[in-house]
């Protein structure tokens, strides 16, 4: 089953969808439906009748979860290009902090370049987890439980903030900028994902493939991942992010050829999820005004 949060004549709206076509359910919002149970089990009893064309509607983030679990350090093949790259530090296993929630926009939205912030901007293909019941403090062995679909996560990030938040051993604003989140294009329940360890994985630039891989070169399991957070107490409809693969360009043998720039279309594509696509423009495009002045840091 494929969930998607989507807007029709400016109201959002949850839906499911069968092809090319949306059944829109009766529910509030996306989280709301994982609230009330398993979405697979529910979705069918709340189906209202009512069909939209899938090019018809703007689709926006699939869920905006109350915590976003942004884990990395998890592919060891992202480390590697890292150390080879001579990056200010190295890239550990099990690395967590919390994402910013509002920086979230869905499939075909704009990620807005702010000039004044960075000039090193970069992009990281991952694959998320969407968390179905509440839960903390729970073994490896009741995981799979927990897991209540998947979705796409482009971990946009300033390289340059990054590199100064580093030298600090930590790193959020680099990460946590408005539009930095792009996450969709919908929620694929585990049914439709019987092995979440074998899905191709490839990011592309306008066509160009960047970064190529596949999930089970994660050197942990995705229920090693959720139970080793789950200390921190999970809700329904919380994300999870698993880490990037390589490929990224700020290790690349050409960084300033490969950071995204405005005009730039990035597609972010796991095997039975998706396409992610969204394009990079610039302040002024998005706001009709220059840019505030550099900030200082």
């Amino acid at each position: 089953m494929r969930l998607l949060t989507f807007t029709v004549n400016g109201t959002a709206e949850v839906g499911v969808l069968e092809g090319c076509q949306i059944e829109a359910l009766d529910v509030p919002n996306m989280r709301a439906l994982f609230e009330m149970g398993p979405p697979q089990t529910l979705a069918p009893k709340l189906k209202t009748g009512r069909r939209f064309a899938l090019p018809d509607v703007r689709l926006k983030a699939p869920i905006i979860p109350k915590k976003f679990f942004h884990t990395a350090g998890n592919f060891r093949e992202h480390a590697q290009e890292g150390d080879k790259a001579k990056w200010v530090s190295s890239i550990r296993p099990w690395i967590v902090f919390f994402q910013n929630v509002d920086a979230i926009i869905g499939s075909d939205t704009p990620v807005v370049y702010p000039e004044h912030l960075t000039s090193e901007l970069d992009y990281e293909l991952e694959l998320a987890v969407v968390l179905a019941k509440n839960g903390k403090h729970f073994g490896v062995e009741d995981a799979e439980e927990y897991i209540g679909g998947y979705s796409i996560f482009n971990d946009i990030t300033a390289r340059d903030i990054q590199r100064r938040e580093m030298q600090s051993s930590n790193f959020c604003f680099s990460k946590s900028i408005d539009t930095f989140c792009p996450l969709g294009p919908w929620i694929v329940t585990p049914d439709e994902v019987p092995d979440p360890r074998n899905l191709k994985m490839e990011l592309r630039v306008n066509g160009e493939k960047r970064q190529s891989s596949y999930s089970g070169n994660m050197g942990v399991t995705i229920p090693q991942i959720l139970a080793h957070y789950s200390a921190l107490g999970y809700s329904a409809g919380d994300v999870l992010s698993t880490g990037t693969v390589s490929g990224v360009a700020a290790f690349s043998d050409d960084p300033a050829k490969n950071l995204l720039k405005p005009g730039d279309i990035i597609e972010a594509e796991i095997e039975r999820i998706g396409i992610l696509r969204n394009p990079v423009i610039s302040w002024e495009n998005a706001y009709g005004e220059k840019p505030p002045a550099p900030l200082k840091w």
